[in-house]
């Protein structure tokens, strides 16, 4: 009953419902695509009849996946949003595209205007 792409089916009509595609074999031959390609052989009339079983099960779990939907939009929020406030409260102290090449000849101006304050 299922058959992968690529190798030797016989007569009927083959479905792949991954792509929608139909393939009718009039004699033996190979079916397209490859070996990730899915068939399924069965007759119009069935892919017919199961048309309404599947929109009915699509019905049914419509109201879970959009729970689902709705609890996954909801925790991607709020992570997105944890990780933006930790990563604003995390601090370093330097920023990483500075040099600071300066800071040594800051110091000693700093270091000799306290020494001349504090001399009389």
């Amino acid at each position: 009953m299922k058959y992968t792409g690529g190798h030797k089916a016989g007569k009927g009509t083959y479905w792949n419902f991954m792509t929608g595609q139909r393939v009718d074999l009039e004699q033996e031959g190979m079916l397209p695509g490859d070996e990730k390609a899915r068939y399924i052989k069965a007759s119009g009339a069935v892919v017919l009849l199961f048309g309404p079983v599947l929109g009915l099960l699509f019905a049914v779990f419509l109201p879970f996946i959009g729970i689902a939907m709705a609890v996954t939009l909801a925790g991607k929020k709020i992570g997105g949003g944890l990780a933006g406030l930790a990563a604003r409260s995390v601090s370093f102290g330097w920023r990483p595209v500075e040099a600071y090449l300066a800071g040594k000849q800051r110091r000693k101006a700093s270091k000799e205007i306290k020494e001349t304050k504090k001399q009389p």
